[in-house]
């Protein structure tokens, strides 16, 4: 059978992707006698750590047991926001007229090129963290398996590596449910989802957390029935209230049957369907699907390193045990990311990462508790938060003043007839100290940024009021919640000021 040449070119950006992060042929170096800094993992948080490390003049050993880049580039944020993309222009083609289009009558989807974009861009991301371009930078790397065998050693299939530092940073892999017959029919997970052969015409997405919502929207966007079912009455848990009650109005427009406070109970198969319960109230539903897929979250990759063996405190919920400067109980040992953090981000990761490195090489005292860390959940519309929620502040008596600016007054929003959300800060009150922000809105994510600067370098809402913002821009609604914040602290001194002229 003839290669047609879409084909091919997939094929040649999988290949380079491959031999990239995961060569054939690959041989491990030599060990010497003892590395400075010996790092599990070749995630964002472990290629962070040993660049820095390198940099420093140090011996550095890293160990990857599959594939360079962690689960960010080869299963999680970048092919996701990839097939996002796609399906926002699936979207807007939909709704051209609300730009003065036309809406084509019918828009057909073509998985197999969207999955060739998708590798052509993973392709693209890998050589900026390929194995050659890693070693020609000084770092002795390895594939293999590697386990704990004593407190500063390590053996990795079979050849021993001794340490006078380690960084644990073997990130995390997707939580499975425990659903009964949901192994027997087949499900897909992060991992999993962008081998699908073909756009599936109908799927259930099981769990309402930020992968569920993204994929969810996504799918629906694209042309496949969606159902999502949540076993909580709001999407996105952790989110503040109205934010998450955006995000499930949006599914709602884009067409997903949402089941909230319902449970999948039992899976089976019918036929070349999927047929699954849903508990809600004592009531049980059933739906029918071509796939399932599993959202519910993430658990620690801590299988298999023999932890007892180094000294190490760990469960399987939480991960790896450590303080503030990241060391565990074992002082030589360190970890980073998704393996022992609560925030399972790629920036956390790296930032966890750099600190290790400078507590362990610098003899630095560096605070994970010092971090500003800035999240995003990339539905359409966004949500992104950083600090504290308000219930937070509340819990540790902290009192708290939020300044609010819808995006419907927002000129550019409005102009972009992308005016659903808001931008809402939360300052200490009686002072301009920043202690969060939330975020709704079409590019959120980039919009938090701001906040995160303000509020690691220490600025307040006044400097921030006199920060000059280009027009017309959706971010300009930050610079508003500012001045509304210095207009609401001035009333009396101004109108004493005035009437003082009038005298």
């Amino acid at each position: 059978m003839a290669v047609s040449s879409a084909e091919r070119a997939k094929s040649n950006y999988e290949r380079e992707y491959l031999e990239n992060l995961c060569p054939t042929g690959w041989r491990n170096p030599a060990p010497q006698s003892r590395y400075d800094l010996l790092i599990l993992g070749a995630g964002p948080d472990g290629i962070v750590a040993a660049r820095e490390a390198v940099a420093l003049g140090a011996r550095v050993a890293l160990i990857e047991r599959h594939r360079l880049g962690g689960g960010s580039l080869n299963y999680g944020c970048i092919p996701s926001k990839a097939l996002l993309r796609t399906a926002r222009l699936y979207a807007e083609m939909r709704h051209a007229e609300n730009f003065g289009g036309v809406s084509p009558a019918r828009i057909p989807f073509d998985w197999p090129a969207a999955m060739m974009r998708l590798q052509r861009i993973r392709a693209r991301i890998s050589r900026t963290a390929s194995a050659s371009g890693l070693s020609r930078e000084g770092i002795a790397l390895f594939f293999g398996n590697a386990r704990f065998i004593s407190p500063d050693a390590v053996a990795v299939d079979g050849v021993t590596l001794r340490f006078k530092n380690a960084l644990i940073a073997t990130g995390s892999g997707p939580l499975l449910p425990g659903i009964p017959g949901l192994a027997e029919v087949g499900f897909l997970t992060s991992e999993t989802v962008f081998d699908l052969p073909e756009l599936p015409e109908s799927l259930l997405v099981i769990g309402g957390g930020p992968l569920g919502c993204e994929l969810a929207q996504a799918f629906a966007r694209l042309g496949t029935r969606t159902v999502i079912a949540h076993s909580e009455p709001l999407f996105l848990p952790q989110e503040e209230r109205d934010a998450a009650q955006m995000v499930s109005d949006a599914l709602a427009r884009d067409g997903v049957e949402i089941h909230l406070n319902s449970k999948a109970v039992k899976a089976r198969a019918e036929g070349k369907m999927k047929a699954v319960d849903l508990l809600r109230d004592g009531q049980s539903m059933t739906t029918t699907v071509d796939e399932i897929l599993t959202g519910i979250g993430r658990m620690p990759a801590i299988q298999g390193l023999q932890l007892e063996l180094a000294g190490i405190d760990y469960d399987a919920e939480r991960g790896i045990h450590v303080d503030d400067f990241l060391r565990t109980r074992n002082p030589r040992i360190y970890a980073a990311g998704d393996v022992c953090l609560e925030h399972r981000f790629t920036n956390t990761a790296a930032a966890s990462a750099r600190i290790v490195v400078r507590n362990a090489l610098r003899r630095g005292r560096e605070r994970l508790s010092t971090l500003t860390i800035p999240w995003c959940t990339y539905t359409d519309p966004e949500i992104a938060h950083v600090g504290l929620y308000v219930q937070e502040a509340s819990e540790r008596r902290i009192p708290v003043k939020t300044f609010t600016i819808p995006m419907h007054d927002i000129d550019r929003a409005i102009a972009d007839s992308e005016d659903t959300g808001f931008v809402k800060i939360h300052l200490r009150e009686g002072s301009d100290h920043i202690l969060g922000a939330t975020v709704v809105a079409r590019n959120a994510g980039e919009m938090i940024n701001t906040v995160s600067l303000a509020m690691a370098t220490r600025i307040g809402l006044v400097a921030l009021s006199k920060v000059m913002h280009a027009y017309p821009t959706q971010g300009s609604a930050i610079q508003r919640a500012a001045e509304a914040y210095v207009r609401s602290r001035r009333p009396s001194r101004l109108a004493a000021w005035w009437q003082s002229r009038q005298i």
